[in-house]
């Protein structure tokens, strides 16, 4: 009897790849890298799994047990590891909600900001004249007007839905998307590499996906990680003002902007959300620019 062959299935490499992909990462980068990634993928998880790793509800009220301290406080109520606020809210419940919330809006912010103001900067550094013009112009505008002003405008007339706020977080920093894409654009299809694309009868759409967006990535995950942590900082400041997203649906922004009334009195309402949107905004920013480094095809070249 002949023996059966037996053939190994080959297993996935995807799975390998990414996690060879993560390894290479954390070796290559030093400890405030090492720290930045480690919060990130802390907060991310947070408020990802907000409703599982909460301990109560983000609006579940215990008005005998309002402006509790935190664990090792006097006073302190069992079961609110982060005390309560003013109406007996859970201060960690509501922060990892209002984390959840906060980066749900900058992420979809930042997106917008950038299809918008790449597809306008892309289109203008390609195709010239009026429509250059015309966008060019638009950006030098926007840039003139405080975008804060633009933004309590809008919520002042159209109200302040979480659609709307969405909206409004998606036109913050599409300008500069739109400026830096387009003087990308035009230093680049001056380029020999593009004329010998061009010559060699290259589409401008494959020119531009194949061959311009590769060099411009560098200066758009810049832009990105500076554009939402500006957002994340533009929703807090408008939540704050009591004009972002409504009570009793929570933000970071929000919880600040209530807590300070209570500050003298019970200051971890504010500290909480306070100290979530700095560790965001810094580990936003050091991974930004970490990944701009690895990005930057002009870099890899030396």
């Amino acid at each position: 009897m002949a023996d059966a062959t037996v053939i190994a299935r080959p297993k996935s490499r995807g799975a390998s790849r990414i996690f060879t992909g993560i390894g290479t990462l954390w070796r290559e980068a030093n400890w405030v890298q090492r720290l930045a990634m480690v919060l990130a993928l802390v907060l991310a998880a947070a408020a990802l799994f907000a409703p599982l790793v909460a301990p109560f509800g983000p609006v579940e009220q215990s008005l005998i047990a309002r402006l509790r301290p935190p664990i090792g406080f006097e006073n302190y109520r069992e079961g609110y590891l982060l005390g309560t606020d003013e109406l007996g809210r859970d201060v960690l419940s509501r922060s990892l909600y209002g984390l959840r919330l906060t980066l749900s809006l900058a992420l979809l912010g930042a997106i917008i900001g950038l299809l918008l103001g790449g597809i306008l900067g892309v289109l203008a550094g390609l195709m010239g004249g009026v429509f250059e013009d015309f966008v060019m112009g638009t950006v030098d505008a926007q840039i003139a007007i405080p975008f804060t002003l633009i933004a309590l405008l809008i919520l002042a007339i159209f109200g302040s839905s979480l659609t709307i706020m969405v909206l409004v977080l998606g036109l913050h920093g599409w300008e500069q998307y739109a400026r830096i894409v387009r003087g990308e654009v035009r230093k680049l299809v001056e380029m020999p590499f593009i004329e010998a694309a061009r010559a060699a009868g290259a589409t401008d759409r494959r020119i531009a996906t194949r061959h311009i967006l590769p060099n411009i990535t560098s200066p758009l995950v810049v832009q990105f990680t500076l554009s939402f942590s500006n957002i994340v900082l533009l929703e807090s400041t408008l939540s704050f003002l009591g004009l972002g997203v409504q009570p009793p649906t929570a933000t970071l922004g929000a919880m600040v902007g209530i807590g300070r009334d209570y500050m003298p009195t019970a200051p971890w309402i504010v500290v909480a959300p306070a100290l979530m949107i700095l560790l965001v905004t810094f580990a936003v920013q050091i991974l930004g620019d970490w990944l701009r480094d690895r990005a930057d095809v002009r870099l890899r070249a030396r």
